[in-house]
């Protein structure tokens, strides 16, 4: 990211900034190692003097991010000593690496803010745990619609400790003018970007929110209210 940042056809920014967040599990407990990153638009000059922005759907080619990914992670491997470890066929395929704007990152940052303290999976989630078989329930990519998963007792383990960390890991990591070491402060980066005032982003409109329920049970569509049909009610009335 930093290296396609300086290029000037694309940022021409000396510093970038951006924060890195290890998510590990997919939605079956499986073992799906990702990080997601969040990469302000924008970076500071060589003297840190001033801010270059970028455009406000553009910040780096996604097709160059993917090769230039897997080359810098095979070339980090390399350097620890533990490439002999990977197998050949890893660097055949082709990696996945995405980049989009996301607009103020107010969204983004809800999304990602329970993967940084909650576990692979919640106790709401598993439906039973009978007969040494473990029940879950999950949601596929792109549907609203519950589905569940029986694994046997070991297996569910065994998948649930794959995302355990090593003590002292760092499941959060931030980079550039973003970093601890950084010798830019935060309130150095709101002036250089004349921003004065400390409030929060404002939430995106409601309409790019996820819409709400209630949701079809079969296929996770949104139901539409149309009218409501009371059950008939009998009217009784006096004479007199």
């Amino acid at each position: 990211m930093k290296l396609l940042a300086r290029d000037p056809k694309f940022l021409g920014a000396d510093l970038p900034g951006f924060t890195g967040i290890l998510h590990t599990w997919g939605r079956q407990l499986q073992y799906h190692p990702h990080i997601h990153y969040i990469v302000p638009g924008g970076g500071f000059n060589k003297g840190r003097s001033s801010w270059l922005s970028s455009r406000t759907d553009f910040y780096a080619p996604v097709k160059a991010l993917s090769p230039i990914f897997k080359a810098k992670f095979k070339e980090q491997l390399n350097q620890t000593g533990l490439l002999d470890s990977v197998e050949a066929k890893v660097w055949e395929a082709d990696w996945v690496v995405n980049s989009q704007a996301v607009g103020n990152g107010a969204a983004s940052l809800k999304y990602l803010a329970p993967y940084v303290f909650k576990v692979a999976i919640s106790n709401s989630r598993i439906v039973k745990v009978e007969n040494h078989t473990v029940t879950f329930k999950y949601r596929k990519h792109g549907s609203r619609r519950y589905r569940s998963l029986s694994l046997h007792v070991l297996e569910f383990i065994r998948r649930f400790l794959q995302h355990v960390l090593p003590s002292g890991f760092m499941k959060v990591r931030h980079f550039g003018f973003m970093s601890s070491s950084s010798n830019i402060c935060p309130e150095d980066i709101r002036q250089r970007l004349g921003k004065e005032d400390e409030n929060p982003p404002p939430v995106p409109p409601e309409s790019q929110n996820p819409p709400h329920g209630p949701f079809c049970p079969d296929c996770g569509g949104v139901l539409i209210f149309l009218k409501s049909i009371l059950p008939f009610r009998k009217e009784y009335c006096s004479s007199g």
